[in-house]
């Protein structure tokens, strides 16, 4: 396997600035975003693009504010994620900004793509799989539901999965009720599971490093969620 590669797009004025892990082998691959937190993109999220390589897919780990910048190791608030949230057209059009960077990437297969994403990242893929853009999953974990423009009948080509917690403060169940409300509307297959006893980041191990209210790693959650999103890929990017 290749190390990961710098890969930039501009997009509304920001330079951004993501990592793509290829698989061995001349591909075409399937290729699979993956989408941070809040915090900016982070040496998990390119960990994360690199595992999946070693599974044969096209890995690439996005920055969704520009310079590559993580704020959980900087002073600076993050105002890009305090943007993007008071833009949702903006948001939305960037992701699909990401998604036009990894098919148009020599060595992936346009018709295999699919989105992962945690925490702020989640919603992220929520909003892109929304947009109607050509991806087979969409996978949130942790992520938020809620949208300024639900999914249309016959805009979603990708199967949605959703993991959640029960004791999520940030995702309350009528959140989830409401999603899937709107997911039935729109006649797109999903998939949603909820942990009950699983809090916020349930998927990351330092969780509670953060030292805010609702975060912490849960074992089985992150295990299981993985498990499936990676069945899915297996089942749904398959030729």
């Amino acid at each position: 396997m290749t190390d990961s590669t710098a890969v930039s797009v501009r997009h509304e004025g920001a330079e951004l600035v993501g990592m793509l892990a290829m698989p061995e082998g001349p591909g075409p691959h399937p290729g699979v975003l993956v989408m941070h937190s809040a915090l900016g993109i982070s040496d998990s999220m390119r960990e994360r693009g690199v595992t999946l390589a070693r599974l044969g897919y096209a890995g690439l780990a996005v920055d969704m504010f520009g310079g590559g910048q993580n704020y959980a190791v900087t002073a600076q608030k993050a105002r890009p994620f305090d943007e993007l949230i008071a833009a949702p057209e903006l948001l939305r059009a960037r992701t699909v900004a990401w998604h036009r960077a990894l098919v148009g990437t020599p060595g992936i297969d346009p018709a295999r793509t699919a989105a992962i994403g945690y925490c702020f990242g989640g919603q992220c893929v929520l909003e892109l799989a929304r947009s109607g853009a050509d991806l087979r999953v969409a996978v949130s974990f942790h992520g938020p539901l809620t949208t300024a423009a639900p999914a249309e009948p016959g805009q979603v080509r990708a199967h949605i999965a959703v993991y959640t917690g029960g004791k999520d403060p940030y995702v309350p169940r009528e959140h989830v009720d409401a999603l899937a409300q709107e997911l039935k509307k729109a006649a797109v297959p999903h998939t949603l599971t909820v942990f009950s006893e699983a809090f916020h980041s349930f998927t990351d191990p330092n969780a509670a490093s953060a030292r805010l209210p609702g975060l912490a790693y849960d074992p089985i959650a992150d295990a299981v969620s993985w498990a499936g999103a990676v069945a899915l890929l297996a089942e749904l990017t398959a030729p």
